[in-house]
């Protein structure tokens, strides 16, 4: 099998054109960054009739994933740079949605993409208690579920400890995307992430909008301005609209090709 090995800010993905026998089987066996190739999961490309290609997502744990924001990036420069397309606007099915791409080519290569993500859905502030302690968050939903934890400091932020408990919470049935975000100024934000399914990560595209968007429903940032969204991995630029649409930007890049026995 052959499988292309991209990222986006850090947050890796093994690409695969095509069907696949046991995806979710498949993603557990090669995202083992020990005894695997080392991801946080596959992304399957395949035909649409609803746009011009399809992605599948399955997360390090088998689980099928509703959209990546990192991950669709790299899915618009593996289709330009292999020749699939020729066109720098397209769009791409995905479980949460079609999404629409803007490619930024330099020659014959993909350097960067906007994406059009669709609505953020920022609710009202809510509370849940972990391990006795209080700890407030904004609900969003871009597609996928957030709940967005605003700190002092994202850097000494329990992301190992918290993260997987407001996860799995009884609170979230399907599980929960965890971010913790430290307030800069109003067009910079600190963000670490604990993936639904996947852990920490150096980067999430979803996550990264949707802290933007909850950001600018308590009033820390404005609306229709660029926010820097600094990750782990790197600088995610996200613009809420006024009708509460996000734009992402950010880069994308391959890291190798490789073969596989299954």
């Amino acid at each position: 099998m052959h499988l292309t090995k991209m990222q986006g800010l850090g947050n890796d993905y093994l690409y695969i054109y095509g069907q696949t026998e046991n995806p979710e089987e498949l993603s557990i066996k090669l995202s083992d960054r020990h005894f695997g190739i080392g991801s946080d999961g596959i992304i399957l490309i395949l035909p649409s009739s609803k746009a011009d290609f399809k992605m599948r997502i399955f997360n390090a744990d088998g689980s099928e994933a509703k959209m990546c924001g990192n991950g669709i990036r790299c899915v618009g420069k593996y289709v330009y740079d292999k020749g699939y397309t020729d066109k720098k606007h397209l769009t791409v099915e995905t479980l949460s949605g079609i999404r629409v791409l803007d490619l930024d080519a330099s020659g014959k290569k993909v350097r960067a993409v906007t994406v059009d993500m669709g609505i953020a859905e920022a609710g009202e502030e809510n509370s849940i208690v972990i391990d006795g302690s209080e700890i407030k968050y904004i609900p969003v939903s871009v597609g996928n579920p957030h709940a967005v934890i605003f700190t002092e400091n994202a850097e000494q932020a329990p992301l190992t400890v918290t993260g997987p408990k407001i996860e799995k919470n009884e609170r979230f049935p399907g599980g929960v995307n965890v971010e913790f975000a430290e307030v800069i100024n109003e067009n910079r934000i600190r963000m670490r992430v604990w993936e639904r399914g996947s852990g920490v990560t150096m980067a999430c595209g979803t996550g990264a909008c949707a802290t933007a968007a909850a950001a600018v429903k308590k009033g820390y940032c404005r609306e229709d301005e660029e926010i820097e969204v600094l990750l782990d991995g790197g600088i995610l630029k996200i613009k809420v609209l006024p009708d509460k649409t996000v734009m992402m930007t950010g880069p994308a890049e391959t890291v190798c090709e490789c073969e596989v026995e299954i």
